[in-house]
């Protein structure tokens, strides 16, 4: 094989190839004959997906007739998931911003993680109905008890007042993560959030590679993002304002805090302690639709 089929082909680089096997050409040359040709430059396209799962369309479908009934009886509807940890600190955050000519914002050459400010990471809830999102950004680690905590504060502070007589709750999360389908810990800790509220929790997760397909990509993350490009994310505090200030033409509402708690890693869950979860499940893919029911009707608001 030769070497020049595993190196970048530039026009230079092949025009020295041509000229070492007796071909005198410039690279200028070598692109205008590129051209003529037909290539020009291109970058990569996502495209290719890979293999669906074969129940992926009855997933979503299953998912949307699960929402449409939740909507039709009044409870409350939920998205969740885990935004893009950030460095927290004078680096470069993509996109731009207005500033007088010639005078940008100095941040660092490189984004090494700056001990004492550490990471940032927003959990965010979504609710579709009323288009509204609270989002805890925590600094220890994405774990599922995190993930849970973070809906827990929803409720507290969105939630049971949007929805004082809800009985039930529906969250949409994706296959993965501290929230993936396969967590015992984000069960037993869901079991927790359900005996505190009273409430039955009804999961639906997305099929394995669909992630794109949760509302709060769209409908809150991507919105976050816009309102904080080209901003160095200076601070924690900095971070909770820029996403408790986002907002849309169409009313979306958001809410922040820092979560300054610790989460750690490793927690096992023995069979014992998932035995102990009143887990129900759903004829259909029972390992992505469940329910866990409240161990009584009492409920904390």
């Amino acid at each position: 094989m030769t070497p020049l089929r595993w190196t970048c082909k530039s026009t230079r680089l092949l025009a020295e190839e041509l000229s070492r096997q007796g071909h005198a050409v410039s690279h200028a040359r070598v692109a205008d004959v590129l051209h003529d040709m037909g290539y020009s430059l291109q970058s990569e396209r996502k495209t290719l997906e890979g293999t669906s799962h074969p129940d992926r369309d009855a997933q979503f479908l299953h998912i949307n007739a699960q929402v449409q009934g939740f909507q039709q009886r009044g409870q409350p509807v939920i998205s969740v998931d885990t935004k893009k940890k950030e460095l927290v600190g004078d680096f470069r955050n993509g996109g731009q911003e207005w500033h007088p000519a010639g005078d940008p914002v100095k941040v660092r050459v490189h984004d090494f993680k700056d001990e004492t400010l550490g990471k940032a990471i927003p959990y965010g809830v979504y609710d579709i109905g009323q288009d509204s999102g609270w989002v805890t950004v925590g600094v220890d680690h994405d774990t599922a008890e995190f993930a849970v905590q973070s809906i827990r504060q929803w409720w507290r502070q969105m939630g049971s007042r949007a929805y004082p007589r809800a009985r039930e709750l529906l969250i949409t999360a994706d296959n993965g993560g501290s929230n993936g389908s396969r967590v015992r810990l984000w069960k037993v800790s869901l079991q927790k959030l359900a005996d505190e509220t009273g409430l039955r929790l009804s999961v639906c997760h997305f099929p394995p590679g669909t992630s794109k397909w949760n509302k709060i990509e769209h409908r809150m993350f991507c919105h976050i993002t816009k309102n904080w490009r080209g901003r160095p994310l200076e601070s924690l505090e900095v971070i909770v304002n820029l996403i408790a200030n986002t907002t849309t033409q169409k009313g979306l509402r958001l809410q922040a805090a820092l979560d300054p708690g610790q989460y750690p890693k490793g927690i096992e869950v023995s069979d014992e302690e998932l035995a102990r979860v009143r887990l129900e499940r759903h004829p259909l893919h029972g390992d992505w639709n469940y329910a866990i029911l409240a161990a009584s009707s009492s409920r904390i608001p």
